[in-house]
């Protein structure tokens, strides 16, 4: 029996009329498991920190600070940073989710390109561009949310509309233009970027265990930790650049 590596999230079964993929699944295991974190943390919060609550106030308090460098503004730092912290362990945690054991291997018997394959019940949410589309979708209205909220909305429409007869003129109206187009093309630099970088290597973890299972049982391993690797800087990648945007968003226009 082949296992196949398909560009399309794989149906696993159908729950009150709805598809749920491998993707999807492992989606609602990861969103789960960091509620389930967050909450046990918060609800045993001590005033002297064990190990692992240290480890956890670390991390925000370092992610706070890293969001501050971009943002110069402790209020508006404040502002972005559930938005951005969110998107950065759901992302890490969806990335890293397609590296565990059995992902890709372990499955249910199913049908691919008319031969028997195995549907894997393990596979990175972000190997699916619904999932990044999606999640992209939702960042992109964030970073308008945050503009709006922030200059009005007649300041932040004033970014990307303005008049022909002020200065500097047709110029100002061109690169408002621009601007707008460019707020829209951010759906694809989201979605593309993570799906590419996580599918390909999903790819190449497949390839190099199906070449090399005899005869070089540890070459798979540096693939593996440079997947890891590469799961970790897509994730702050994805959150860093909504913060850069939401900062950009904020700033008012200087035509």
């Amino acid at each position: 029996m082949n296992i196949a590596v398909s560009i399309a999230a794989e149906e696993l079964f159908t729950l009150g009329g709805v598809h749920i993929t491998n993707s999807l699944f492992i989606g609602g295991c990861v969103s789960v498991l960091l509620m389930i974190v967050f909450v046990a943390v918060l609800a045993r919060k001590k005033e002297v920190p064990g190990r692992f609550q240290s480890l956890v106030e670390a991390t925000f308090e370092g992610g706070l600070q890293i969001i501050n460098g971009v943002m110069q503004n402790m209020e508006h730092s404040r502002r972005v940073f559930p938005v951005a912290m969110t998107i950065f362990f759901f992302v890490l945690f969806s990335n890293w989710a397609g590296l565990l054991p059995g992902a890709g291997t372990i499955g249910i018997e199913g049908v691919h390109g008319g031969h028997a394959t195995i549907i894997p019940f393990v596979r990175s949410t972000s190997a699916d561009l619904n999932f990044t589309i999606a999640l992209s979708v939702m960042s992109v209205l964030m970073i308008q949310v945050v503009g709006i909220l922030t200059l009005g909305l007649r300041g932040y429409a004033k970014k990307f509309f303005v008049s022909p007869f002020h200065k500097p003129y047709v110029i100002g109206t061109v690169i408002g233009f621009l601007e707008l187009i460019s707020e829209a093309s951010k759906l694809l630099s989201f979605s593309f970027r993570l799906f590419g970088n996580i599918f390909a290597g999903e790819v190449l973890l497949t390839v190099v265990l199906h070449l090399t299972p005899y005869f070089f049982p540890l070459l798979p391993l540096p693939f593996y930790m440079l997947e890891v690797f590469v799961g970790l800087i897509q994730a702050v990648v994805f959150a860093m650049l909504t913060v850069v945007f939401m900062k950009m968003a904020m700033t008012e226009a200087q035509h």
